[in-house]
């Protein structure tokens, strides 16, 4: 093992060395100086304002995407702007502020007059979860339930929008826990009490104690190794992968990475997370790199929880809006995480006052060597057997996001045959509530999920994640195509069948042609640049390889579906504007969807050869099991983007095979 721990703090090193030398990509997240400069700006322009100005979100605010590819042709000819966008807080107020970093001006500010609210920061998550402590009615209620206080631990819930008249505060909700006896606290809650936290005025406005519940018991809850008795479960045998001389298998300039005939640009954001960019495809005919996407992140999650009563009816997150992916990025562990052969990164952030924050090994990028087949063939009709393997290799890039009991692991997959596959893991510990039975046979009303332990429910609940891909197939102008496969019936006499089957395109022309429940009938989905062709005559394209899929089953007068309107289909398409990012709207907190894609698509603007963006919503309705208590085995899902007469034949007929390395000190048995 000693070898591998040289090899990964090696990869550490030169990576950050690597960051350090390199000089600013237009689409660079914001370094540590530069939320520094960031602060001092915005904190001097509203000195006035009492110092009660608080950063809620601060990330790049993205150049012009004309000015960002003449930039990458030719890198002296344009110097984009490097500004900063800022959502901030101020005298019950959300300011929308653009800092140019190199003027060190504000360029743009404006209060927000519409709906919703920033992101949670986590200073007013942790400030709210610590009120109920000082909080005379909940101190009373902990003791009339004979439980130690000091063994209580409460965290934060997003409040939602259910038809109120427009809020003017930012709210938040507060549940507790009871953890005396383990670390896995979610599965022990302190089931009845309901706490409301006016995070503008940092009090707690509603208070409620409606019902007494047994706290489930702390034993057979805890996850850690430590914690656990025989018997154990199978040993599992350590192996690994070691490049030749610790070379990772790609290079790194900055947060540009170049691995086989892949070039893209790795960013990172508070809200949403890793951010992909200008990913291209080196092509062996044509020698020279061709655009995939221009930019791909996971622009919202939402998590809504099936249970209508007074304690959980609330429980509708979206997991970017509100609480940032980014901002719950974890530190990954080396070796477990991910493999002896993975590149580190930190990410950096704006804390609450602005001041840069540090997540240690945020990001891991990776050669995955699976075990997988690239292609192969074994040909028994000649005289001598013919058999050729290619081995598959990809990279991975990958971050887990923690928010509260949920662990999500995201994969950004690049396959050299063009192939790009995102991926989500959900781990972590259900969201559970306290109940009085001990046995499924004593339950005699609806209790909106499934019964795994002793006073413990899982809640029924889905998982809606939805995709921003602004795909550029070999060039900004692109359309949709959507191909049904249609049944024909085979007439004539010369044919003993009766039916075959045959396809019918259709290209969407405008937003409403393009939105589409996947899975109500046979089709497959295309993005063609309509004006490059193959020799022979193609549309040059990429094709969208659903996975995953999911439809609401709210209803759609729901408020927290009316909000999560993106989810009503699987794919949206839209034409490229800088200002739609993010499927549940700018400020998601509190809304009531009147800033969304849906809204967005109803101008039904042209998308037919044009720059267009393809949002995709994967989904996951979770029925939870018993094997899933007290921690989940990984759940996965994702999706293929997969290259359709993107190239003339198979790109990775050539490919040339890997070295088999010999490990030291190894023999082989036979």
């Amino acid at each position: 093992m000693a070898p591998l721990v040289l090899i990964f703090s090696i990869f550490l090193l030169s990576f950050s060395s690597s960051i350090s030398s390199q000089k600013v990509h237009p689409l660079d997240p914001l370094t540590p100086s530069e939320f520094t400069l960031v602060q001092t700006i915005v904190q001097k322009a509203y000195y006035g304002s009492k110092l009660n100005l608080t950063f809620q979100y601060v990330g790049l605010e993205e150049p012009e995407k004309a000015t960002v590819l003449q930039w990458q042709s030719k890198p002296h000819s344009v110097k984009p702007p490097r500004r900063a966008l800022v959502h901030a807080r101020s005298n019950l107020q959300t300011l929308e502020i653009v800092v140019d970093l190199s003027t060190r001006s504000i360029v743009s500010k404006q209060v927000h007059v519409g709906q919703g609210f920033p992101m949670f920061t986590e200073e007013e998550q942790a400030a709210a979860s610590e009120l109920p402590f000082s909080y005379g009615p909940f101190i009373e209620s902990i003791k009339k339930r004979n439980l130690n206080i000091s063994q209580v631990v409460c965290t934060t819930l997003s409040v939602g929008w259910f038809g109120e008249v427009t809020p003017k505060t930012s709210e938040i909700k507060v549940q507790c826990f009871y953890t005396n006896g383990t670390a896995n606290y979610y599965l022990r809650s302190v089931e009845g009490i309901t706490l409301t936290v006016d995070l503008d005025d940092k009090k707690i406005v509603q208070y409620r104690d409606r019902i007494r519940v047994p706290v489930p018991k702390a034993e057979g809850t805890d996850f850690r190794l430590s914690k656990q008795k025989p018997p154990f479960g199978p040993r599992l045998k350590g192996t690994g992968v070691v490049p030749p001389n610790g070379d990772p298998g790609f290079k790194v300039d900055g947060h540009v990475i170049s691995w086989a005939n892949w070039a893209f640009h790795l960013g990172f954001d508070v809200r949403v997370g890793p951010v992909i960019s200008l990913a291209s495809i080196y092509d062996i005919e044509k020698h020279k790199y061709r655009r995939v996407l221009y930019r791909a992140y996971i622009s919202e999650l939402f998590v809504p929880y099936m249970d209508p009563t007074e304690e959980m009816y609330f429980k509708t997150y979206f997991d970017c809006g509100e609480f940032g992916f980014g901002q719950s990025a974890v530190s990954l562990e080396p070796l477990t995480d991910c493999p002896a052969n993975a590149v580190f990164f930190d990410a950096y952030y704006a804390g609450q006052d602005g001041s840069p924050v540090k997540t240690t090994n945020a990001i891991c990028v990776f050669e995955q060597h699976a075990g997988n087949i690239m292609w192969r063939h074994t040909e028994t009709g000649l005289p001598k057997e013919v058999r050729e393997v290619r081995q598959d290799v990809s990279l991975v890039v990958r971050m887990v996001s923690t928010v509260g009991n949920y662990d999500y692991i995201l994969d950004w997959e690049f396959k050299p045959s063009g192939s790009i596959k995102a991926g989500v893991g959900l781990t972590g510990v259900l969201a559970t509530k306290a109940v009085p039975y001990t046995h499924i046979d004593q339950i005699n009303r609806d209790v909106y999920g499934a019964f795994l332990a002793e006073n413990t429910v899982a809640t029924h609940h889905d998982h809606f994640l939805n995709y921003y891909l602004d795909l550029d197939v070999d060039g900004q102008d692109n359309s949709f195509v959507r191909t049904d496969l249609v049944t024909r019936r085979a007439s004539g006499n010369n044919t003993p069948r009766k039916s075959y089957w045959d396809i019918v395109r259709e290209t969407a022309k405008t937003e409403s042609d393009a939105k589409i429940k996947v899975g109500l009938r046979p089709s497959e989905y295309t993005v063609i640049n309509p004006n490059k062709k193959t020799k022979v005559g193609n549309d040059i394209s990429y094709r969208l390889m659903p996975g995953s899929v999911a439809s609401p089953l709210l209803t759609s007068d729901d408020y927290p579906q009316i909000r999560a309107a993106f989810t009503n289909y699987n794919v949206w398409v839209t034409p490229y504007n800088k200002s739609e990012k993010w499927a549940g709207g700018k400020f998601v907190g509190r809304s009531r969807g009147d800033d969304n894609l849906e809204i967005w698509t109803l101008r039904n603007r042209k998308i037919e050869n044009k720059d267009i963006v393809l949002w995709y919503t994967i989904g996951f309705h979770h029925v939870p099991c018993q094997e899933e208590y007290p921690v989940m085995p990984t759940l996965s899902g994702g999706f293929e983007l997969r290259p359709a007469n993107f190239f003339e034949s198979n790109p990775v007929l050539k490919v040339i095979p890997a070295k088999h390395v010999s490990w030291p000190n190894c023999t082989t048995h036979h």
